[in-house]
């Protein structure tokens, strides 16, 4: 689904991505690890078009995506969350949840000015696929609710519900169990199988390795910006060089 070739991203003297070479398959859940400054977010956003690579290729489903806009990349079916959370914080849930449905909304804005009956059927629409989407990521209950006002790992859980909204084919997630505890650690891996359920493939950056062990098939390790191993969980945690670089110690 996802191919990278040799990609890299510098920023003057800093080479931050360097040559890093990657497949994602469809249907899996996979992730990308390693230390703080290894090159993690800088990769996603590559991927998405926030940054343009320096040099090599992505390819999208077989089409070459680098150099894309972001709300090309987005419509072409990849949407992502953020290491820090940006959502609508004076927006309640719903309508956070709404503004991910955007690039799949047709109605004109003379339609929104003047109530036009497509303009009503399509927002009716749109709010049942929300309320929807908000029942998937456990937050049914709390639609009106300001995000600001949600508790940190539900605004977690909003942000998801918002990238889904966009109909993606592929998600990446940064770091989404950040600042969660064990029980919303847990019930995030069971959120993140559920999407992979419902036939999205998903690419995850994160470092509980705990979660990343019990929920990806395939992991790739980063470290200074290079690709320093790439395998199953079982090789990841047994090589050298990433128990040196990154792990310390193999992980149960």
């Amino acid at each position: 689904m996802l191919r990278l070739e040799r990609v890299s991203k510098r920023f003057g003297e800093l080479v931050a991505v360097n040559g890093i070479s990657l497949n994602v398959l469809r249907g899996t859940i996979a992730a990308i690890i390693g230390p703080n400054g290894a090159g993690k977010s800088t990769l996603f956003n590559a991927i998405t078009g926030i940054y343009p690579p320096s040099s090599g290729e992505i390819f999208f489903e077989e089409k070459r995506i680098d150099g894309w806009p972001t709300h090309r990349i987005a419509a072409a079916g990849i949407a992502r969350t953020f290491q820090n959370i940006r959502l609508f914080s004076f927006m309640a849930a719903i309508d956070n949840v709404l503004a991910g449905e955007d690039a799949h909304l047709h109605a004109r804005l003379w339609d929104s000015l003047l109530h036009t009956p497509r303009q009503r059927r399509e927002e009716k629409e749109a709010r049942e696929r929300a309320r929807e989407l908000l029942r998937f990521v456990g937050l049914e209950g709390v639609s009106e609710t300001y995000a600001r006002n949600l508790p940190y790992g539900s605004q977690r859980r909003l942000e998801i519900a918002r990238a889904l909204a966009s109909r993606p084919k592929l998600l990446l997630l940064d770091e989404p169990a950040a600042g969660m505890n064990p029980r919303e650690k847990a019930e995030l891996g069971d959120l993140v199988r559920a999407i992979r359920e419902r036939g999205i493939t998903v690419l995850l950056i994160e470092h509980d390795m705990g979660l990343v062990m019990r929920i990806c098939e395939e992991i790739t390790v980063l470290d200074y910006g290079e690709c320093i191993a790439h395998g199953t969980p079982t090789e990841v945690r047994n090589d050298p060089r990433v128990i040196a670089a990154y792990l310390g110690t193999a992980v149960a």
